[in-house]
Parts: structure tokens; C-alpha cells; sequence
């Protein structure tokens, strides 16, 4: 796949905005500033796989835990070597933007269908996506599940439902549901939040 035509593909419908405007870093300090604060902040890494879920525990840009989310997780290496490892296809979409001057130079998505755990990754152009299927999916409603063969993807779409695609296309679908995601995310967070204040108080 032409990383430089998926991205323009993506980022199609203002998906750009997320960073339009607010590229300019703070006077005195190069790493202020969206997009810059949000540079992957770990050491170029030429082998960003090996051990891949003790260098990249945490997602970046939700905290999330990449191991207990392992069945969504993904990873990005970009041409330099900074790598981002995020928990999902939403947060891969915001690193994509954020270093939207960065080319990545690979990605990796699990295989929803394996049986080990954690679930193995593969390059996204191998992989087929199910899109909209009733399976729980990290950070957003209409689930993009990720799958090393066709015939995988088939079998739960058999049972759960959902559009085969591949990653682009679940990439831009991931742009075009953002708006309603984090509308959703913020609600969830502020539900728990509620229910800790008052399991605090009695």
C-alpha cells in the first residue's frame, strides 16, 4: 500500500482539523504546543515488535492498558523510527494525525481470531477488517476487528455480522465515527468518575 495516498485517503473529510491551526509550538520550548507534545517521546526503535507490549505498555493518547486490550491494540513505526504503540484503531487514527509530517513506515494490527494471548500482529495490508460487527471493540461503538485471513473474518461475520473492508477503509471509517466516539468516551468517563465521588462519600 502507498502510505502517502492512504493517509491523504484518510485524513479525507477533515480528519486534518484535529491539528489545523494549532501546529505551532510555544516561543522558547520546541516540544510545546499540538502537534509536537504529542511526538512518540520513546527512543527511535528499528525493532519496535520485540518485546513490544513492555516497551509500549500504555497507550499514549488514553492511557489505556495495550496488554488487557491486546485483541485491538496496534502499532506504528514511523520512517524515522519513533513508534507509537496505542490500544486501538481510534488511537492509531490520532497518532497518524498528530505526526501527520511524519510517513509511517509500517503498521501492525492483531489477528481478532487467534487463540493465543496475546492476540499475534500482523502488517495491516495482510490483514481483513470487519466493520460493524456486535463484538465489543476499545474505544469505539462500530467495531473495526482486525483478522490474518479472509476466511477468519468470514466466520465471524457469519455470527456477528458486520462489512469486510481492509485498512484504509477502516481507517477512514475510524475518522468519519470520531465526532460520535468522543462524545461517547467523554460520557463514559464522567459516568465513573460520578460513581467513584460517590462511592467516596458513602
Amino acid at each position: 500500500m502507498d502510505r502517502r495516498n492512504m493517509l491523504k485517503t484518510s485524513l479525507l473529510g477533515g480528519a486534518a482539523a484535529l491539528v489545523a491551526g494549532t501546529s505551532h509550538a510555544a516561543e522558547g520550548c520546541s516540544t510545546d504546543g499540538t502537534p509536537n507534545q504529542f511526538i512518540p517521546k520513546k527512543a527511535a526503535d528499528a525493532s519496535p515488535l520485540e518485546n513490544e507490549l513492555e516497551k509500549y505498555g500504555k497507550c499514549p493518547y488514553c492511557g489505556m492498558d495495550r496488554k488487557e486490550h491486546n485483541k485491538t491494540r496496534m502499532l506504528v513505526q514511523y520512517s524515522d523510527d519513533l513508534t507509537d504503540g496505542v490500544c486501538s484503531i481510534h488511537c492509531l487514527a490520532l497518532s497518524l494525525s498528530l505526526n501527520i509530517d511524519r510517513e509511517p513506515k509500517k503498521i501492525w494490527g492483531p489477528d481478532f481470531a487467534a487463540s493465543t494471548e496475546p492476540r499475534p500482529l500482523v502488517e495491516v495490508d495482510q490483514l481483513t477488517y470487519l466493520i460493524g460487527a456486535d463484538l465489543k471493540h476499545a474505544m469505539t461503538k462500530r467495531s473495526k476487528h482486525s483478522f490474518a485471513s479472509e476466511a477468519g473474518a468470514k466466520e465471524f461475520q457469519a455470527k456477528f455480522g458486520g462489512t469486510l473492508a481492509k485498512f484504509d477503509e477502516a481507517l477512514e471509517a475510524t475518522y468519519l465515527d470520531m465526532s460520535k466516539d468522543v462524545a461517547q468516551i467523554r460520557k463514559n468517563r464522567a459516568e465513573r468518575r460520578k460513581r467513584a465521588m460517590e462511592k467516596q462519600h458513602g
